[in-house]
């Protein structure tokens, strides 16, 4: 029984091969063969950026509509913060208060608080001289010699801090109109916040919001970018990166324009991977680029690692293990491979345009 159950299924094997169709044969050709790491990406806008507030506020007016050019610096939204603008008239204030021209009669009062002291001072000084020296002729007391001495001291004193009021208000005037300056600085700078401008001179794309909404310094409240020069971004995986360089050649494929390949080249290479998407950003700008692009436009392209003229190639798919192939005859060959993509493979040693090859 079971010699006859082994016969069986040799039979129907035999005649499972028999009733199959022969292997399809082709013979190596010569022509071009590309190297190539595929990227994904999207179209980008040269200074391509999201407009955020510095500030807080409520958007009292949008100046600009989607598709205007418009010039750097010119204004796109008018916030509104009330707090802000009563702390730059509450600045203006202090500052106007601190000015050294509005604090004059304070330092003319000490001036001539000075002036008396001098003259005391100047006075005690001539009175301790002439006790002293009626003192020396044996008139008057010590005890009188005494008190004029400490009434002059007590003088100096008083003259000395006098002298050292005047220099530390001084001080102390300047500092005020300084900090009030710099607040009134730093509240205007504020107010001025409310003022959102164009960094650049180019379009706006997107307004993403609209009037009367509250926003803070993370929202996004529309996208600019050059108008008429565009870039590629693309996500090439971290496995391929160390074979890219700048300046590598790009075929580059588009949704909007199925039927064409365009040529780029890449520009820069953005050096930190994505942890999520375990991939790198590259850059790159079209050779020769489409009639109209507009950012955020889908593509696929094939960054040129390395390309062969000229060469002996054969379907990737007629390779065993890399290294070998089916000859007509049904001889396994051993060759020798080059560069090798997914649709072909280049032959360097082994077999020769006349070796007429079966798929395996």
């Amino acid at each position: 029984m079971f010699k006859v159950s082994h016969i069986i299924i040799f039979s129907f094997l035999l005649s499972y091969i028999s009733c199959t169709s022969p292997s399809e044969k082709i013979y190596p050709a010569r022509q071009d063969i590309t190297l190539s790491v595929y990227a994904s990406g999207k179209i980008k806008s040269k200074q391509q950026y999201v407009v955020q507030p510095i500030g807080n506020g409520y958007i009292q007016t949008i100046h600009v509509s989607e598709g205007q050019t418009v010039r750097e610096g010119e204004l796109l939204f008018t916030l509104s913060n009330e707090a802000s603008r009563l702390n730059r008239d509450l600045a203006r204030l202090s500052r106007s208060y601190a000015e050294q021209e509005n604090n004059e009669a304070r330092l003319k009062d000490l001036e001539e608080k000075i002036a008396l002291a001098r003259d005391k001072k100047r006075h005690d000084s001539v009175l301790w001289e002439r006790q002293q020296n009626l003192f020396e002729k044996g008139i008057g007391s010590k005890l009188e010699l005494e008190q004029k001495r400490l009434q002059q001291a007590q003088s100096q004193t008083e003259f000395n801090t006098l002298v050292l009021n005047r220099e530390t208000l001084i001080k102390e005037l300047e500092f005020n109109a300084k900090n009030a300056l710099k607040n009134f600085e730093i509240a205007s700078s504020m107010t001025e916040d409310l003022l959102i401008k164009s960094k650049i001179k180019g379009k706006v794309y997107a307004l993403l919001r609209e009037e009367g909404e509250l926003v803070n310094q993370q929202s996004n409240l529309a996208v600019l970018g050059d108008g008429d020069e565009f870039l590629l971004e693309l996500l090439v995986d971290e496995y391929d990166i160390a074979q890219i360089d700048i300046g590598q050649q790009i075929k580059v494929h588009l949704d909007s324009y199925r039927d064409q390949i365009y040529d780029a080249v890449v520009t820069k290479i953005l050096p930190l991977m994505d942890e999520k998407t375990k991939s790198f950003v590259v850059e790159a700008e079209f050779t020769n680029a489409p009639p109209k692009l507009y950012p955020n436009l889908t593509l696929e392209a094939n960054i040129i690692l390395e390309v062969k003229e000229n060469a002996l190639i054969i379907p990737s798919a007629y390779l065993i293990g890399e290294r070998y192939v089916i000859a007509e005859e049904g001889d396994t060959l051993e060759v020798k491979t080059g560069i090798k993509n997914y649709q072909d493979a280049e032959i360097i040693e082994g077999i020769d345009e006349n070796t007429a090859l079966l798929k395996p």
